[in-house]
């Protein structure tokens, strides 16, 4: 089985075209003052969480520290699972285990600046145990890194988890905002959609672009740089919409996310927009009544370099 298909490439986006894909979003500067975690997350599918589903999410994620449920090299040793699952995939240093450890509110994704260093599908728990006896309602899938320092194999068994997988409810595939889309990554999204496979587009290390030089996040800073994201967000989408290819699109929601920048203490941007969307993916989206959530300690995370151009 082949790794993934010949890629077709899109037709180019007149800026026309662009301009109006982002339109419908709010002012930057309406945005700053009301809500800046709408300055990196660009919705036309689906509708933004209110600030109690924020909670929700962060809540739900938090409030028990997530498991390492176990790692496999191939799909076939794959164990059995009742409850549904998300994969996040991305090219090699894009950022992926690092954004996983903010998402789960822990260091338990191995992270590294060189290439490579995720090697096989690793599989974690998050929620706490559901009503059955699962170590978590939900699981986590953190994937080998495509490009640089991959392997063919590891690809090819990737891909059978994505064709084959009756829990996975949707593969994350991460992009670096300041590279933007690469031949590689538009592969694995041509491939997904031709397989008919839930997959939904995340800008990483969002941080670069909006507080250049390692800055301090502010309010001004986000509003100074917050128009050249949503032209990058829009360009990017309308360039999936183009692409030659059958098959249902990638989710008309782009999240943008940072592992080192915050508003407030704890608070990463894009973070629990993030895991809304995954609650939402999932069917675990309902606001219930529980308990006040157990503290997390979100130790800081170092950002990575980014790496050049690379394919499968």
């Amino acid at each position: 089985m082949k790794a993934l298909p010949i890629l077709k490439r899109a037709q180019p986006i007149p800026i026309a075209c662009v301009r109006r894909y982002i339109s419908s979003h709010e002012s930057v500067k309406a945005a700053v003052s009301l809500d800046p975690e709408s300055l990196v997350s660009f919705y036309w599918d689906t509708v933004p969480p209110t600030s109690k589903q924020r909670r929700h999410a962060e809540q739900f994620f938090l409030r028990q520290a997530p498991k390492i449920l176990y790692s496999s090299s191939t799909f076939r040793n794959v164990l059995k699972g009742k409850v549904p699952e998300v994969a996040f995939l991305g090219r090699s240093n894009v950022g992926k285990s690092s954004l996983l450890n903010r998402l789960m509110g822990k260091n338990i994704c191995h992270t590294s600046r060189n290439p490579g260093r995720t090697k096989t599908m690793n599989f974690f728990a998050v929620g706490g145990e559901d009503e059955e006896g699962s170590p978590g309602r939900l699981t986590v899938l953190d994937m080998p890194g495509y490009g640089h320092k991959s392997r063919t194999e590891w690809g090819e068994e990737i891909m059978k988890y994505l064709v084959g997988r009756r829990q996975l409810s949707r593969a994350f595939v991460l992009i670096d905002t300041m590279h933007g889309l690469k031949r590689s990554d538009e592969a694995l999204l041509q491939a997904l959609r031709e397989n008919a496979i839930s997959h939904q587009v995340v800008l990483s290390k969002v941080d670069r672009l909006l507080f250049p030089n390692n800055r301090k996040a502010s309010k001004q800073l986000l509003g100074r740089h917050a128009e050249v994201l949503q032209e990058r967000a829009g360009s990017i989408g309308s360039h999936l919409d183009a692409l030659d290819v059958e098959g249902p699109k990638a989710l008309g929601e782009i999240l943008a996310c940072s592992t080192t920048a915050s508003l407030e203490r704890g608070h990463f941007l894009g973070i629990n927009n993030l895991r809304w969307s995954i609650l939402a993916a999932t069917g675990l989206h309902e606001v219930r009544r529980q308990p006040p959530a157990v503290s997390s300690t979100l130790e800081s995370l170092a950002p990575k370099p980014a790496t050049g151009e690379v394919s499968f």
